[in-house]
């Protein structure tokens, strides 16, 4: 998952090859942002994840026993040992992609390293990204669900409420997104900074007077339970991953915060915060086992400092939440880039940061399905069950990619590699497994989420792909066309003409329509290719490649990282740099629009090519996408059949 919220600018970030962020905010301030940004969904599983836990390992006899609460708090510290220290802190934050990290950016590093035979990594890249979508919809509505639940503790007059209040609180934080989080980023970290504190503090007094729990430490107690419990066991196996949900942020974040911010606020601040936490909610629930209706809430005193807590834990899932829709919007801009959805209309929100970005339809659907969710599911509890599944899947993905870059970027032999990502896999696959036994109670709806987002990826490059190939039959050599003009020029007319295509080798469309019917040709023409780079970002001197093929033609080739937003004319006034006489008031643009139809064979079934064409029907208009001045554009339409 990628979150956009208080990015430095990029004038002052550069990042080396080991994701290392250099910049002129200091390591304080980067360390803070990420507590706010990076840790904020991890930060708020305390609410649900022990409950969900030891009521599954309470089984049919419903009361917490000893054996039960120390086992699956032994289960949950080793899980944030094993899965996000060593796997994600460790090992994944090395494996960024120049300085960026989250799958998309590792798919593309990956499949740079196989080169050709990468269609499997492409494959993995879709099902990450597309259960990420599930992970995007559960989080906002399982998280501020959660919170507005304490008010129960407070007094039950509020129970009627809940549900209600909670839709208040999420169509709020939809209805701002359009304005930019920077200004909200700001109190992020330090609210975030606070929240910590808070819950470590909170869980002391209950863990000085029940000492035994701190026997959860020993690893021995997880798998004493796992061993002594069977199905039971492995039930509540998929309630602790409830405890890691927010760990694949810590990476796609990398390239926000540095490796080195990242690494010490989840080692000095999260993990300890978060360790003494579950350790006073065990020690509560031995103390009481009634407590376990609401562990998190009761280790606070009754009254207004509960009810302090209620608007606290409120606030902080609302910026868990936020970091899951600022990640939706960067995830989309990446799968635009690479080329696994349609265009989409970005609007850039901040003019210092460039990864600050808002995607209206994106917005509108989560949204949509976020309220879905709290209105079908109604408790945080039942959300619960729904949630793992589709963060288990991204984790297992990421393994495997890990695996190919362990083997092939970081050159270290295949049994190597092996030996050290298998462990985690195993363990990835074990929480996948335990959380699939949750399909029939909710877990469905991240797994159908999931495959309709796969099957819009899949066809959209499935499709892009024929139309590619069918359009490259019907086209002329762009050389032969050259030729033949110079030979024989038609009437020329003043200026520059500038044909968008996405075939440098062969005549644009919108080229041969124009000579078909005006019988005309500019003193200039320019035949201008964009290219996405499997890189987050370009240097501006690798940005413009510029060729003269003829007197009157060139060819230039744009070049944009897959992080990156394409502005051609900014591009192309490097150009001028090289040498190309560029003058945008002189310049008209010409783009061929397709009007798509079903073909009788296309090489993809029927519903495939339906589901395609209003894919390309859907599509935001390629003048705003490239950021165009929309006078300079001339349009040429053409009908193709696919």
């Amino acid at each position: 998952m990628t979150s956009d919220i208080a990015v430095p600018a990029p004038e002052t970030v550069a990042a080396n090859g080991h994701g290392e962020a250099h910049t002129t905010a200091g390591f304080g301030a980067l360390t803070l942002g990420s507590i706010g940004v990076v840790y904020g969904d991890i930060g708020t599983s305390p609410l649900y994840a022990f409950r969900e836990a030891v009521t599954a390992a309470s089984g049919m006899e419903g009361v917490p026993t000893q054996a039960a609460v120390l086992g699956v708090i032994s289960m949950i510290l080793w899980a944030l040992v094993v899965v996000v220290t060593l796997k994600y802190v460790v090992i994944l934050l090395r494996a960024d992609n120049n300085g960026e990290g989250g799958t998309l950016a590792l798919m593309a590093l990956a499949q740079r390293a196989v080169g050709t035979g990468g269609a499997t990594i492409v494959l993995l890249g879709i099902i990450s990204g597309a259960l990420f979508y599930g992970d995007a919809v559960i989080t906002p509505a399982v998280s501020v669900l959660s919170a507005i639940e304490g008010m129960k503790d407070v007094t039950l007059t509020f129970e009627p409420y809940i549900v209600p209040l909670t839709v208040v609180i999420l169509l709020g934080l939809f209805a701002v997104q359009s304005r930019g989080t920077a200004r909200v980023a700001a109190f992020f970290g330090p609210i975030m900074c606070v929240w910590f504190a808070v819950i470590a503090l909170a869980a002391i007094g209950p863990i000085m007077h029940q000492p035994q729990v701190l026997l959860a430490l020993n690893p021995l107690y997880a798998v004493s339970f796992m061993l002594h419990h069977g199905i039971i066991g492995f039930v509540t196996l998929g309630a602790v991953f409830l405890a890691v949900t927010g760990a694949e942020a810590l990476y796609a974040d990398l390239g926000h915060f540095g490796k080195r911010p990242i690494q010490t606020a989840w080692l000095f601040i999260v993990l300890p915060s978060l360790a003494l936490n579950y350790l006073g909610q065990g020690a509560l629930v031995l103390a009481d086992p009634k407590a376990i209706e609401s562990p998190f809430f009761q280790l606070f005193p009754q009254g207004w400092f509960r009810g302090g807590m209620v608007v606290l834990a409120t606030a902080a899932t609302v910026i868990a939440s936020q970091a899951v829709i600022t990640g939706a919007y960067s995830l989309t801009r990446q799968a635009i880039q690479l080329g696994l959805l349609p265009r989409f209309e970005i609007r850039h929100t901040s003019e210092a940061h460039s990864g600050q970005i808002f995607i209206p339809r994106i917005n509108q659907l989560l949204l949509v399905a976020v309220i879905m969710m709290v209105l079908l599911f109604r408790s945080s509890s039942a959300l619960a069950s729904a949630y793992g599944i589709s963060v288990t899947g991204t984790m297992v993905v990421t393994a495997m990619m890990g695996f190919v870059v362990v083997w092939k970027v970081w050159r270290w032999s295949p049994l190597a590699a092996a030996a050290l990502i298998a462990p985690f896999l195993f363990l990835d696959l074990t929480f996948l497994a335990a959380n699939l036994l949750k399909v029939f109670e909710g877990g469905w709806v991240p797994l159908a989420l999931g495959a309709l987002m796969i099957i819009l990826m899949y066809t959209w490059r499935r499709g892009s792909r024929l139309l590619f190939e069918k359009s490259r039959k019907l086209e002329f050599p762009l050389a032969d066309l050259v030729a033949m003009l110079e030979k024989r020029p038609p009437q020329r007319v003043p200026g520059t003409a500038v044909f968008l295509t996405s075939d440098p080798l062969s005549a644009p469309t919108a080229l041969m329509h124009s000579l078909k019917h005006y019988k005309v040709l500019h003193e200039k023409n320019v035949i201008l290719t964009i290219e996405t780079a499997p890189t987050p970002r370009i240097d501006p001197a690798e940005r413009v490649k510029l060729e003269q093929i003829s007197p009157t033609f060139s060819k230039v080739t744009l070049k944009f990282g897959f992080m990156e937003s394409p502005n051609v004319p900014k591009a192309l006034a490097i150009a001028r740099k090289l040498g190309w006489q560029f003058d945008i008031m002189s310049t008209s643009f010409f783009l061929s629009r397709r009007a798509l139809k079903p073909a009788a064979h296309s090489g993809m079934p029927r519903w495939q090519d339906r589901l395609f064409i209003s894919l390309s029907r859907s599509a935001n208009d390629a003048t705003d996408y490239f950021q165009i001045p929309s006078g300079r554009v001339v349009e040429v339409g053409t009908q193709v059949t696919i």
